[in-house]
C-alpha cells in the first residue's frame, strides 16, 4: 500500500514550512506567490487529496494547551524555551490555539507545588512541562495520565512517567563533557570549584543531578584526582552573592577552574569581571545574556549550548501536529550539544534548526 502523503512531506518537497502548506491548503492567504506555486506544484505531482474531516477540525476547533515551566526572565534560559514555543505557534498561526502559561520559582519547591496544583485542576487538550522538582512533577503527571491529557517534557524527562514525547539534551553527557573541557585547560594539581544553587525545600534539580553524575564519572573513568569544592550561592539573596563568593575564593587558594552545571555561569563571570580575576578557567552551560557577555569578555572559556529554542519549538509543533493531524509521535528526542567560544558565538543562530 502506498504511504499517505503528509503535510510535512509536502513542505519538505516544496522547500517551505508546514504552516505555509496549511495556509495554502485552506486558502487563508499570507503566503508568497513563489511559495504558493511551489506547493501547488507538489500537490499536483503527488495527487494530494486532503482529509476533509481533519481539515474541518483544524478550521473550527479551538485547542487549549497549557505551558508550565520555571519563571521566564529576559536573557535567561527559559526565555529561550518560550521563544521556541512562540515560533511554533507562528508557524501554525491559522490553527486556533489558546495557550495558558503557568510559571513557578525553580528555586522554591513550594512555588512549584502551588502552580502544579493549579494546573492539575484545569482541563486542557495537552500540556508542556518544564520539570525541576521530581516528586512534584510525578504528582502532576499522575493526575494528567488519569485524565488522559497528553503531556510533553522540555529540558528534562522524568523516569516513571508516560509523556507523549520529550525534548531535551542528554544531561549526563553534558556533565561528562564539562569535566572533559575543564580538566583539559586547568594546570595539573589545581582544584575545581562547582557552583551549586541553594534551593528552598529540595537539594538539586533533576538536570543538575544527572550532570553531576556525568561529571564525576568522567573523572573516575580517566583517573583524574582533582579536588572538587562546592560553591554554594543563594539565588533568592543576590545582595550577598559577592560576599559568598569572596569567602569561598579566599578560603580556597588552589582553585584553577570553576564549572557551572546550570545556566547561572554569569554569577561567576560577573564576579570575576568586577574583581579583575583572570587566572581561573571557567566552563558553563547555556547561552544566557550574562553567559554570552562573560564568554566575549574572556572570563568564560567554553559555553555548552543545548538548543532550548529547538526544544520549545519541537514540543509545541509536535503537540499541534498530534492534536490536529493525528501525526505519529517519536517519544525520545535529544537535541545536539554545541561547544561555543568567544570566537564562534556570534555565528551561532538560535534558530539554526529552521
Amino acid at each position: 500500500m502506498q504511504r499517505k502523503v503528509r503535510i510535512k512531506d509536502i513542505a519538505e518537497m516544496a522547500g517551505v514550512s508546514a504552516g505555509t502548506v496549511d495556509r495554502i491548503l485552506h486558502n487563508r492567504g499570507n503566503v508568497s506567490e513563489a511559495a504558493r506555486i511551489a506547493v501547488e506544484g507538489v500537490l499536483e505531482k503527488v495527487n494530494y487529496k486532503p482529509n476533509i474531516h481533519i481539515s474541518g477540525l483544524s478550521l473550527k476547533r479551538k485547542y487549549k494547551i497549557i505551558i508550565t515551566t520555571p519563571h521566564v526572565m529576559e536573557g535567561e534560559y527559559w526565555e529561550s524555551i518560550h521563544a521556541g514555543i512562540r515560533h511554533a505557534l507562528e508557524e501554525f498561526e491559522n490553527i486556533k490555539i489558546q495557550c495558558l502559561v503557568y510559571t513557578y520559582n525553580q528555586y522554591d519547591i513550594y512555588s512549584c507545588r502551588d502552580v502544579y496544583d493549579q494546573v492539575a485542576q484545569l482541563n486542557a487538550d495537552a500540556i508542556i512541562i518544564g520539570a525541576t522538582f521530581k516528586e512534584e512533577t510525578l504528582g502532576l503527571t499522575n493526575q494528567l495520565e488519569k485524565k488522559e491529557i497528553p503531556y510533553v517534557f522540555v529540558d528534562s524527562p522524568l523516569d516513571h512517567t508516560m509523556p507523549l514525547a520529550f525534548f531535551t539534551s542528554d544531561h549526563y553527557i553534558c556533565g561528562y563533557l564539562v569535566a572533559k573541557l575543564i580538566t583539559s585547560i586547568i594546570p595539573s594539581g589545581r582544584d575545581i570549584g562547582m557552583l551549586q544553587a541553594v534551593r528552598i525545600g529540595d537539594q538539586s534539580a533533576n538536570t543538575s543531578i544527572l550532570r553531576k553524575q556525568g561529571f564525576n564519572d568522567y573523572l573516575k573513568d580517566k583517573n583524574i584526582a582533582n579536588n572538587i569544592h562546592k560553591i554554594p550561592f543563594t539565588v533568592m539573596d543576590p545582595e550577598n552573592v559577592d560576599q559568598q563568593l569572596a569567602a569561598f575564593f579566599q578560603s580556597q587558594q588552589n582553585i584553577g577552574g570553576v564549572v557551572v552545571l546550570n545556566s547561572r555561569g554569569g554569577v561567576i563571570s560577573d564576579y570575576f569581571a568586577r574583581n579583575k580575576i583572570n587566572g581561573i578557567r571557567l566552563v558553563c552551560m547555556d547561552l544566557t545574556a550574562s553567559n554570552i557577555r562573560g564568554l566575549k569578555d574572556g572570563y568564560i572559556d567554553f559555553l555548552i549550548g543545548q538548543e532550548p529554542e529547538h526544544q520549545g519549538f519541537m514540543a509545541m509543533k509536535t503537540l499541534i501536529e498530534y492534536l490536529v493531524y493525528r501525526k505519529p509521535v517519536k517519544t525520545d528526542n535529544y537535541t545536539q550539544l554545541d561547544i561555543l567560544t568567544k570566537e564562534t558565538v556570534d555565528y551561532y543562530n538560535q534558530f539554526n534548526f529552521i
